[in-house]
């Protein structure tokens, strides 16, 4: 036990970090730690609230955070592979769960074994337990193998209650996401003049190429060839 800023707290030793807990929960790394605290979050949309993870990493004073705004369904996000990147030996990395660095089983052991051969010191705020034993490796595959048969599980029940839903006549699927006619045309008219790309354009009008498109073909515009398109509005009868 030492005192810290005028407050007791209580030391814990994670995977070679020192975390300091008082009484009332909060914790803060000493100086202990070698190099950076990195802190990494995510969540699945753009619409969730990152607010609860961000907050959790300011009593650990992270030097720098990255966010991903996406599903974690596999390893291919932009934010976590710039983090791989910008780790060294002796960082330490902190995430809010070990769920926000991978959905799945095998994912999230594969990043933790990567992460533990570069020399960097992983803590989960939710789940505390040291990875770098192997009785800690067997939480951390019950609690990955626990949360991904959950997920699981829901899936199968939201494909059960559609099948239901279709047999039944109530299911309508998805609704389509309207959009303004006048505002798709203006910015297909910089498209096609060569002022932006056809991805910067789908990115202002936030569509995917799929159903972008598709309303480009309904709204009059025709490729010509590969590279080209035109606009040739439908002629009333």
């Amino acid at each position: 036990m030492c005192r810290l800023s005028g407050q007791i707290y209580f030391t814990m030793c994670h995977k070679g970090a020192i975390i300091k807990t008082n009484r009332k929960g909060e914790s803060a790394l000493t100086d202990q730690t070698k190099g950076a605290v990195i802190g990494y979050a995510r969540v699945s949309t753009q619409e969730q609230n990152l607010e609860r993870q961000l907050v959790a990493f300011e009593k650990y004073g992270v030097d720098k955070t990255f966010i991903d705004k996406m599903s974690g369904k596999d390893t291919h996000r932009p934010q976590l592979q710039a983090m791989l990147a910008y780790l060294r030996e002796g960082d330490t990395l902190i995430v809010n769960e070990y769920s926000r660095l991978a959905r799945s089983t095998q994912d999230l052991l594969k990043l933790v074994q990567q992460l533990t051969d570069m020399g960097v010191k992983i803590i989960s705020i939710k789940e505390n337990f040291d990875t770098s034993t192997p009785q800690g490796k067997l939480m951390l595959t019950m609690f990955a193998a626990l949360g991904e048969f959950e997920r699981e599980l829901t899936l199968q029940r939201q494909s059960e209650g559609i099948a239901i839903a279709k047999a039944q006549g109530k299911y309508r699927g998805r609704q389509p996401i309207p959009y303004d006619a006048d505002t798709f045309h203006k910015e297909c008219k910089k498209w096609l003049a060569g002022q932006q790309t056809a991805t910067q354009t789908m990115k202002k009008l936030q569509m995917k190429p799929n159903r972008f498109y598709r309303i480009a073909k309904e709204l009059g515009y025709k490729k010509v060839d590969e590279k080209n398109w035109i606009y040739e509005p439908c002629k009333q009868k």
